[in-house]
C-alpha cells in the first residue's frame, strides 16, 4: 500500500512538470463597451470587423495614466495635457465625433473633437450614460434635442417662467451638459450664445430645438467671437447671413422687477444667471447705504431700491448701459433721489472713495474679466 501511494505520488509530481512547460492559453478578449457596439451599427466606412476584433476607423483619443477619472466624475473639457495620443488614420477634424478611451483603449464617453481648441474634446456623453440611454449615442443631434427638452422641463419644475419671472437661463452650459452653449430666455425671445466650434457646427439644430419651445417667438444668435477665434473660427465665418429679424430692445420681468434690455449689451443682455444673488439682496438692504460697482444697467441697484435702501450708488464706465439703469429706475416708479449712477472707472472710482474716507453698508462688486486672454494675462 505504501509504495502504491509512493508511485501515486511520483506520478502526480511528473504530470505537473509536464504542464508547467505547456504555454498559458490567451486570455479572453475584452467585451465590446457599449459605445463599441453602437459605433459597430454606424454606416459602412466607421467600423470593419476583421476576424478577431472590431477596429475602428474613426478617431479614438486616448487618455493619459491618472487623466480618466477627471473624466469620468464629470470634467466635460478634455485638455490638450491629457492626451497621450489619437489613433485614426485619417486624424480627426475640428466638429467630427471621436471616442475618448483610458489606456487600455477601452471607451469612457464620446465627445466633438477640435484640433486648434486647448480643449481638444468636450466630452458630450459618458459609457455608462450611453448605456442607459442608447438613442442618443455617438448622434449629436438626437442628444442636442434630449438635452434641450431636459432644461426645458428642469426649468418648468423650477416655476420658470411664470407670472413674476419671464427671464430666465435656459441652458448653461456645462450645467445642462452643453459645453459652450447658453441660452438666456427673455419672454419671448431667446439669446443664444456661442462660445465653441461644435455650436456654430450644430447651429441649425440648435436654432430648431429652441423655436420647438411653445413660449419663444425670436431667437437671437449671439457668437463670442473672440472665444470663437480661439477655437479656430474665423470671425467672417461667424457673421448671420440673414439679418435677424428680432427686436434689439425688450422688456423683462424678474422677481416682480421690470427691466429694459438691449440686446447689443453685455453679454446675452441681461446677466439672467445673478437673479437669485439680486433677489437675496433685497432682503438685506433695508436702511443701507448700497454701492454696487460694476453695475451694468442696474440688476442689483433696483433689487436694493426695492428692498428699501437709504441710498444706492450705481459705477460703470459703460453710458448705455447707466442709460439704461436709468430708465430701469423709472420703469418701476422708485425714487430717483435715493439712486445715483456715476461714469467712472471701478478703481479710479474705489481709490477715490478711499483718499475721501467713503464707506457703505453693503458693497456689489461684479467686474468683468481682469484678465480676458493669456496675452493681457
Amino acid at each position: 500500500m505504501q509504495q502504491q501511494q509512493l508511485l501515486q505520488a511520483r506520478l502526480m509530481k511528473c504530470l505537473s512538470c509536464s504542464h508547467s512547460h505547456l504555454p498559458l492559453p490567451p486570455p479572453p478578449p475584452p467585451p465590446f463597451s457599449s459605445l463599441q457596439r453602437f459605433a459597430s451599427s454606424q454606416p459602412k466606412g466607421q467600423w470593419q470587423e476583421t476576424e478577431t476584433k472590431m477596429e475602428l476607423c474613426v478617431a479614438k483619443v486616448i487618455l493619459k495614466k491618472g487623466k480618466t477619472q477627471l473624466f469620468k466624475d464629470g470634467s466635460p473639457m478634455v485638455y490638450s495635457g491629457a492626451i497621450d495620443r489619437i489613433i485614426g488614420r485619417p486624424p480627426p477634424k475640428t466638429g467630427d465625433i471621436v471616442l475618448v478611451a483610458d489606456g487600455t483603449e477601452k471607451p469612457i464617453g464620446w465627445g466633438l473633437y477640435n484640433s486648434v481648441s486647448m480643449f481638444c474634446v468636450r466630452l458630450m456623453q459618458l459609457e455608462e450614460e450611453a448605456t442607459r440611454d442608447p438613442s442618443c449615442a455617438l448622434d449629436m443631434e438626437k442628444l442636442l434635442e434630449t438635452r434641450i427638452n431636459a432644461a426645458v422641463e428642469l426649468r418648468r419644475g423650477l416655476g420658470l417662467p411664470s407670472a413674476t419671472t419671464n427671464a430666465y437661463r435656459l441652458v448653461n452650459s456645462e450645467g445642462d451638459r452643453l459645453s459652450g452653449l447658453i441660452v438666456d430666455v427673455f419672454g419671448d425671445l431667446a439669446v443664444v450664445a456661442s462660445s465653441a466650434a461644435w455650436v456654430e457646427k450644430y447651429k441649425s439644430k440648435v436654432k430648431a430645438c429652441i423655436s420647438s419651445i411653445d413660449e419663444i417667438n425670436h431667437i437671437h444668435w449671439r457668437p463670442s467671437v473672440e472665444i470663437l477665434k480661439e477655437e479656430g473660427m474665423d470671425a467672417a465665418d461667424l457673421k448671420e447671413l440673414h439679418p435677424s429679424t428680432c427686436p434689439q430692445r425688450t422688456k423683462v420681468i424678474e422677481n416682480g422687477i421690470s427691466y429694459a434690455i438691449s440686446l447689443e449689451g453685455q453679454k446675452t443682455g441681461f446677466y439672467a444667471d445673478q437673479r437669485e444673488n439680486r433677489m437675496f439682496l433685497s432682503t438685506i438692504s433695508y436702511g443701507q447705504r448700497v454701492l454696487d460697482v460694476c453695475c451694468y444697467s442696474g440688476g442689483f441697484a433696483l433689487n436694493a431700491a426695492k428692498g428699501g435702501a437709504m441710498s444706492i450708488t450705481g459705477v460703470d464706465t459703460s453710458l448705455p448701459a447707466l442709460e439704461l439703469a436709468r430708465e430701469n429706475i423709472a420703469l418701476n416708479n422708485l425714487d430717483p433721489e435715493k439712486t445715483s449712477f456715476l461714469r467712472e472707472d471701478a478703481t479710479v472710482f474705489m481709490k477715490g472713495a478711499l483718499s475721501r474716507n467713503d464707506s457703505w453698508d453693503i458693497v456689489i462688486l461684479d467686474p468683468p474679466k481682469l484678465a480676458p486672454s493669456r496675452k493681457e494675462r
